[in-house]
């Protein structure tokens, strides 16, 4: 009797399989595991992440890695995501700035216009003249409310810009009510004598004018010029519920355009497509394209940086030449990404329609080869590189109750989705493609400003609800749930995840509804546009209508909305689609390294 381990490396999660094999070749399976991956995937690194799965796969059943007789791994290809802009206009301000704010607690209402004018500086003031009073944190509260109150009896003070959290205990104590920011932090750097015009809205609405290029030159005097320079200042301020725009002198703004650059493909059919083109045409030209050789970017332009630096990360991983490493597949998604605006006091940022990227490298050597060798050294034992991820995913799929030849798996991770038809006669038709699960996180990650991929990860696997009371909660989808103990007072009028260790704390303030709608549609520009492009490659005459079931494996496969969304995608093609259940008992997991231990008995035979 052999021990058999078949062992799946992807770009998140190490999967590991073990199987008893007596000598008719038949195949008895004994115990499971998976742990995190560790390292890139298809590099030496994954080795820790190996030995773990295995050791906890062996400890189930009270047994030694020692006894296993053979470790099969899959044929792992990274798959590295990144970012690249598509159209970002910087727009630099060297003198004077503008601030486009948003504090919680900012008072009054309205617009102003004036000049600005520190509070130490108001004996300069002139009668007659409109002025926007700057107040740093050295001055107390009561103090600027006193001086404001005396000074308003001869001078024109239209609105006031404090640097501590104090608009409404100032406004409380004014006698003639003006528009109030506060919360700036960076108050320094607002310019004495400039003009200045602030908005403040009232409670449950938004800022009018100065989140409008329209507006801003209505309150500033600016000409067709100037106008079009703001433009960037004006998208930055929309939905804000304060802001600051400071008119600066004739030649303090200038603009610098990074351009988005061209992408070449080197494949049957070679082509060219420009990222400004968008996601649609990006993917259209990678499907006209063939078998593609390699992808390169435009040097100098954000799209040339990127993959280069996605080669040269590579190269440092493998060891090799950065000629010696190519990518083989790129999926492109139109996606909205903040970028922080030069010039701005308070961090702003403004929403630029970027392009999202996952690319996948390939290496001359076999990244696997070195793998297979140095754990062979480890543990003592005989280790082969088996099998395509695809071929193999298809063999465990087939251990799904109620599947039958032929059958179409979708095969979906971290980094890659991989598709395959196996045919009765045990032919199959496979391919390999770029972009899952990680970048869908990083989409989440970049459309909501999170800063904090971890964060992301939590969104893209569970449900949302809204605390608002402390023994209820509104369900994102409109359910209320009531809970007989009473909710950790944390999470109380907050968003949080219902994940299965307890609630998460959403720690943005972000509304429910954005994140919901951010989440599908980054799981559907991914998934849903992957899942088509792939099967449609793999599907008899390349048509869908030949296909009349799928099964979906892999780590999304588990996700609480994508198999619905999938179904629901492919309902006009009336494909029968669902969770795999791996040998009756994994679920859509397990399928590679279940189709490893199988594939044994075939080779045997």
């Amino acid at each position: 009797m052999k021990l058999i381990a078949g062992v799946d490396i992807g770009n998140s999660t190490t999967e590991v399989c073990v199987g008893e094999a007596d000598d008719a070749r038949h195949i008895r399976f004994l115990t499971s595991a998976s742990c995190a991956t560790t390292g890139t995937k298809g590099t030496v690194a994954n080795i820790h992440g190996i030995k773990a799965a295995l050791k906890q796969a062996m400890g189930k059943i009270g047994r030694d890695v020692g006894e296993i007789s053979l470790i099969r791994l899959n044929e792992a290809a990274p798959v590295i995501g990144d970012t690249a802009m598509e159209t970002l206009t910087e727009t630099i301000i060297t003198d004077s700035s503008m601030i486009g704010h948003n504090p919680s607690t900012p008072a009054g209402a309205g617009q102003a216009v004036g000049e600005l004018l520190l509070l130490e500086n108001l004996y300069r003031a002139d009668p007659g003249n409109p002025y926007i009073v700057v107040v740093s944190r050295d001055h107390s509260y009561e103090e600027v409310a006193e001086r404001i109150n005396r000074a308003a009896e001869k001078l024109d003070i239209e609105g006031l810009i404090l640097q501590a959290d104090e608009a409404v205990l100032v406004e409380n104590r004014l006698d003639k009510k003006i528009p109030i920011i506060d919360e700036v932090s960076r108050i320094d750097r607002v310019p004495d004598g400039k003009t200045a015009a602030i908005e403040v809205a009232l409670p449950g609405q938004t800022i009018r004018m100065l989140s409008n290029p329209y507006g801003i030159a209505t309150l500033l005097g600016l000409d067709a010029e100037e106008t079009r320079t703001v433009t960037p200042i004006a998208k930055s301020l929309i939905g804000k519920r304060s802001a600051v725009v400071i008119k600066t002198p004739n030649g303090d703004v200038r603009e610098n355009v990074l351009p988005a650059g061209e992408i070449y493909l080197d494949a049957s059919n070679s082509t060219k497509v420009n990222l400004d083109e968008g996601a649609e045409k990006i993917m259209q030209a990678v499907a006209d394209a063939g078998t593609i050789r390699d992808i390169t970017g435009q040097a100098g332009t954000n799209v040339g940086n990127m993959l280069a630096r996605i080669k040269k990360g590579m190269g440092e991983l493998s060891g090799e030449e950065h000629a010696d490493i190519r990518i083989t597949d790129i999926l492109a998604v139109d996606t909205l990404a903040p970028v922080l605006i030069s010039g701005a006091l308070a961090g702003e940022t403004c929403l630029e329609k970027a392009v999202g990227i996952a690319a996948m490298v390939r290496t001359q050597q076999l990244p696997m080869q070195k793998i297979a060798e140095r754990l062979a050294e480890d543990l003592h034992t005989e280790v082969t590189v088996a099998g395509v991820e695809a071929v193999m995913a298809s063999l465990g799929a087939l251990t799904t109750p109620g599947t039958k030849l032929p059958l179409a798996i979708l095969d979906m991770g971290g980094g890659s989705t991989d598709a395959a038809v196996i045919y009765e006669d045990g032919h199959v038709v496979l391919t390999h493609q770029a972009g899952a699960g990680e970048l869908v996180s990083m989409l989440i990650e970049t459309e909501l400003g999170l800063g904090d991929r971890h964060m992301a990860e939590q969104i893209k696997k569970y449900p949302l609800a809204k605390v608002e009371s402390l023994f209820h909660m509104r369900l994102e989808n409109g359910q209320m749930t009531f809970v007989e103990d009473s909710i950790d007072p944390r999470f109380y009028g907050r968003v949080v995840l219902l994940a299965e260790q307890g609630l998460i704390r959403m720690e943005k303030d972000i509304p429910m509804e954005k994140i919901v709608q951010v989440r599908r549609d980054a799981k559907k520009k991914v998934f849903a546009t992957n899942a088509f492009r792939a099967l449609r490659k793999v599907a008899p005459g390349h048509d869908l209508k030949n296909i009349s079931n799928v099964v979906l494996v892999g780590g999304s496969a588990e996700d609480f909305e994508i198999p619905e969304m999938l179904m629901e995608e492919f309902a006009n093609y009336r494909i029968v689609c669902g969770r795999g259940n791996i040998r009756g008992s994994e679920g859509p997991r397990n399928a590679v390294a279940t189709g490893l231990v199988l594939s044994y008995t075939g080779e045997q035979r």
